[in-house]
Order: C-alpha cells, then sequence, then structure tokens
C-alpha cells in the first residue's frame, strides 16, 4: 500500500473534497452554464482517479461502486472513473506469511508441503497465493494485505468527514443522492469483504445453489480459514474473455450458460454474485463456467423477487399500467412521477422488435437511456445497485463472446425455460391480460379524468409554496456563505497586516455566518424532507 500513514491519508483525500466543494459553490453561485458544469465534473473525475491511483486501499473500492451509479452522477463525472481496475501490487512475502502463521498458530510448514512465494492476484483488500496441503492436494490462499483493517478505518473515517459536509454544505438537491444512505451501504459492503468467514459462508450457499446447475464452485477447507485468510480449492481454467482458449465453436453456448447460472440470481429470492468481472469468470478444460470471489455479494428479500415477478408478467401481457405499480413497489419512482408518461415510456420501449434494435448504434442508445433516467423521475434504489452492476458486467462478457449474436435471441429461450420453472400463474396472466384492454384503460382513463382538475390544482399550490420556500432558504445560505468567505479574506488580510482587530473582528463575523450557515442548511433539510413525504 503506497500510503499507510494516517495523517498523510487523511490530509490528501480531505484536501481533495473540500478543493472540489469550493469548485462546486463557486459554478454554483455564478451560476455556470451546463457545458462549463460538464467540464468540471470531468476535472473533478479526473482528480479523484488520480488520488486514488495514488493512495490505494479502500479509494479504489469507493470508485468502483460510484462508477455503478450512472442514474445518480453526472456522465463526465462516470467516464473518468468507469474503467478502474484493482490492482494493486503485492506485499513482501515476509509479512504475509507472519499473518499466516498467526492465524494458523503454527509454522507453513506443519500444514503445507510448499506455498508459492509470489501472489498470483493483488487487489486492494486481499491477496490469494497457491500452496500445496501435506496430502499433495493444490489450493488457493486468499490473505488479507497487512494493515488493511486499519487503513480502511482511516478511510472510513475521512468519509464520515467528507459524507457529513457534503450532506450538510455542498449545493447539491438532497434528493439527487441520499450521501447517508450510500456511506452505509458502502460500509457495509467493505466490512463484509474484510471478513473472509463470510466469504466462506458465501461459497457453501452458493454450492448448494448451484449443485443443479452446470457451474463449477470451488470447495473449501473451513478447518485453515479464519476471518482473515481463505482457504479454497485450486481449479485451473482460462479467463472467460481469452479469445485464444476459447474455440469460436462454444462461444454462443458459453454465453447461453452464463445467462443460465446468472438469471435465476437476478430474479430469485436469495443472493447474487455482485462483482462477476473477467478476472472471476473462468472455462475449466471441460467447457464448464467456474465462478470464483464471492466476497461482494447482494441479496435480493422474497417481497422484491415477488415484485420482479409481477414487472415480468405485466411486461408479457402489456400491461403497462401493473409495469409502473411494481417500480413504484420496488422503489424506482420518485414520488413526483407522472404514471402516465412513464405508462408510455415502458410501451414505446417495448415496442422495439430485434430487427430495429440491429439497426441501431446500441452504445448511443445506451448512453441516451442514461440520460433519460437523470432527466425522469427514476432512480436505481440503493439496494438494487449492485444487482445493476452484476447485470451489466456479465452483458458486456456476453457481447464480447459472442458479438454476432443477439442478445435477446440467447437470452430468450434461457428466459422461457427458467419461466416455465417458475409456474407462472395463467390465470393471474390472463386477469393481466385483460386488465390492458382498451375497454379497462377507458373506465381508468375516465376516473383519472374526473379527478385530473382537483390534482392538478394541488400540485400547483404545493409546487408554488415549495419553490417560494426553496429560493428563502438558498438566498439565506448563499449570503451566509458569501459573508463568511469574506471573512476569511478579512482573516487573512489581518494576519498580513499584523493588525489584531481586523483579524479578531473577521473570525468572529466568519464563525456567526458559519453558525448561521449550518442553522440554515439544518432547516432546509428538515423542510426538504416534510416536502418530499408530502409530495
Amino acid at each position: 500500500m503506497k500510503t499507510r500513514n494516517k495523517l498523510v491519508r487523511m490530509a490528501k483525500v480531505l484536501s481533495m473534497a473540500f478543493a472540489i466543494f469550493l469548485q462546486i459553490y463557486w459554478f454554483k453561485i455564478c451560476r455556470k452554464p451546463q457545458a462549463e458544469w460538464d467540464i468540471l465534473w470531468g476535472k473533478i473525475g479526473e482528480r479523484y482517479r488520480r488520488t486514488l491511483f495514488d493512495l490505494e486501499g479502500l479509494l479504489i473500492k469507493v470508485g468502483q461502486i460510484l462508477s455503478t451509479r450512472a442514474d445518480l452522477l453526472p456522465k463526465a463525472f462516470i467516464s473518468q472513473i468507469e474503467d478502474l481496475t484493482d490492482n494493486v501490487p503485492p506485499s513482501n512475502w515476509s509479512e504475509i506469511e507472519g499473518i499466516l502463521a498467526a492465524e494458523w498458530g503454527q509454522s507453513l510448514q506443519q500444514q503445507f508441503l510448499s506455498i508459492e512465494k509470489t501472489a498470483i492476484a493483488s487487489a486492494s483488500i486481499g491477496e490469494v497465493y497457491k500452496g500445496v496441503l501435506r496430502d499433495g492436494t493444490e489450493v488457493a490462499i486468499k490473505v488479507k494485505r497487512p494493515y488493511i483493517d486499519t487503513i480502511v478505518q482511516t478511510d472510513f473515517r475521512v468519509l464520515a468527514i467528507i459524507i457529513w459536509f457534503a450532506d450538510h454544505l455542498v449545493p447539491i438537491p438532497k434528493g439527487f443522492i441520499n450521501f447517508n444512505v450510500l456511506f452505509k451501504e458502502l460500509k457495509e459492503v467493505i466490512e463484509r469483504e474484510l471478513d473472509y468467514s463470510k466469504e466462506l459462508d458465501n461459497i457453501l450457499y452458493f454450492q448448494e445453489r448451484c449443485k443443479d446447475m452446470d457451474v463449477v464452485i470451488p470447495s473449501v477447507y473451513s478447518e485453515l480459514s479464519t476471518s482473515n485468510v481463505l482457504v479454497m480449492e485450486w481449479v485451473d481454467g482460462t479467463r472467460i474473455t481469452d479469445f485464444e482458449s476459447v474455440e469460436n465453436s462454444t462461444r454462443k453456448e458459453l454465453a447461453q450458460q452464463l445467462i443460465k447460472v446468472f438469471l435465476p440470481q437476478w430474479l430469485e429470492r436469495g443472493r447474487f454474485h455482485a462483482d462477476p468481472h473477467p478476472g472471476n469468470i473462468l472455462v475449466s478444460k471441460e467447457g464448464k463456467i467456474i465462478l470464483l470471489d464471492f466476497g461482494m455479494i447482494g441479496e435480493i428479500t422474497k417481497k422484491d423477487a415477488a415484485h420482479f415477478q409481477k414487472l415480468i408478467e405485466s411486461f408479457l401481457s402489456k400491461n403497462y399500467s401493473q409495469a409502473v405499480a411494481s417500480l413504484a413497489q420496488l422503489g424506482f419512482l420518485l414520488p413526483d412521477a407522472e404514471t402516465r408518461t412513464i405508462e408510455k415510456l415502458l410501451a414505446e420501449f417495448s415496442s422495439f422488435q430485434p430487427e430495429q434494435l440491429k439497426e441501431m448504434d446500441l452504445l448511443a442508445l445506451k448512453m441516451e437511456m442514461n440520460d433519460m433516467i437523470q432527466a425522469l423521475p427514476i432512480q436505481v434504489p440503493t439496494r438494487f445497485v449492485f444487482l445493476g452492476r452484476s447485470f451489466v458486467t456479465v452483458e458486456g462478457i456476453i457481447r464480447n463472446l459472442a458479438p454476432e449474436e443477439e442478445l435477446v435471441d440467447l437470452g430468450k429461450p434461457v428466459f422461457m425455460e427458467w419461466l416455465n420453472k417458475q409456474g407462472i400463474n395463467k390465470w393471474s396472466w390472463i386477469w393481466q391480460w385483460i386488465q390492458s384492454q382498451p375497454v379497462f384503460k377507458l373506465i381508468h382513463s375516465v376516473t383519472e379524468f374526473l379527478d385530473a382538475p382537483q390534482k392538478l390544482a394541488d400540485l400547483k399550490e404545493i409546487e408554488q409554496r415549495r419553490q417560494f420556500q426553496f429560493t428563502i432558504y438558498e438566498n439565506n445560505k448563499k449570503r451566509l456563505f458569501l459573508v463568511t468567505l469574506l471573512g476569511m479574506i478579512g482573516i487573512a488580510a489581518g494576519i498580513y497586516t499584523s493588525d489584531d482587530f481586523i483579524r479578531n473582528l473577521s473570525a468572529g463575523v466568519s464563525a456567526t455566518t458559519l453558525i448561521g450557515y449550518v442553522i440554515s442548511n439544518h432547516k432546509q433539510k428538515k423542510w426538504l424532507k416534510y416536502m418530499h413525504e408530502k409530495r
């Protein structure tokens, strides 16, 4: 790890964060046009990228998670961090040997015939070494990096400070990003990855879940595994993206096999692999999929799985009003979303035929959809961030495996097979289809038409009150911030001229206005929360 010193790490991260906050404030005060905002977010992303490569540790993981939030963060920022790789130089063998001996309470020779002293894989949290047990069995030994717990604790303290400032002082609409939820999610994910006993439990879970599938999950040696060390079966295979080793004739079958492995994980209740990048998916000599690294795991609840199934039924029966209701129950729609508009968008999107998609620029379509999501009252719920990451990563692998094949054509037989196994209720499907017919739509439309004038009047009144109060809060905060800034300039002038009166007066003004700013921001935050619930 390049920088272990706590104070150095904290100073570098905090200086970067506060410089970014000041830039955002300045652009907000000057009311810069969107083109200049895009340039600013690109520079912010570039600076963040340089800093995290300099410090490594937790920051790389943070960048990888933030890169999945294209629905919340600016495109210019995402473009700078979307291809981050968790590739860190390995530690000294003497440090790793000390950790292993301390964990097992005995010398390595008592358990192993040999251990290779060069890591075969090295990431920000752990490293993997190849070893041979006393009975001649080859194993993979995953060890936490030296001092990583201390480094992560330091980084979390720094992030907590940054999150507090961002949540209370940065002029970003609080409905745009829930900083506290994002921090809590990040902390939970990293803490799970730091405890290898939880990864061991995940491996045992997936072995049971995938026992009827044509997929290989390495076995584990529980007696040699601890919270800091994980010993697993050594499995030979080639990367699924190593096209020189994977024959063209088997690529389509591998792509469908990959869909078959991951589709139930995405749609059924239970845990799913949240980090299926090409380094964690291998192909055995027999052509089987091998899944590795179960440190980053997400989970779909029974309730969410039921809503997902309802959503699928709605699309199959073209009942888009029910589809919108399912999206709302899953948390994808904000409270002020206009359901009829979302219905029309779903209907238009579903009307695309595979033949039309072949003629489109899919990359441009994906970017346009990201823009549309940001413009509409839609956001990806925090609990589904890793589900989206898992899907997008696997989708990218499949497109590289079988570039000539359409994703819809590859997935349709697998999806229909999964539907048959789920036993979707035929009468429920028929009832949804009937509800989607014009007669029922006419009844809903008449009801909505009769209620529309009162709804519009209520919405207009609420919006006017909200806009007026919001403007008052923003103007107060802007004035207080400017006075605080002038006070700081006065302090600097007092120090430069050695005038105690100017310095003390400026310090008093800055302190008073800063307190006023915090109070005003706190009141605005409480008010926004109230308005959010009312809307």
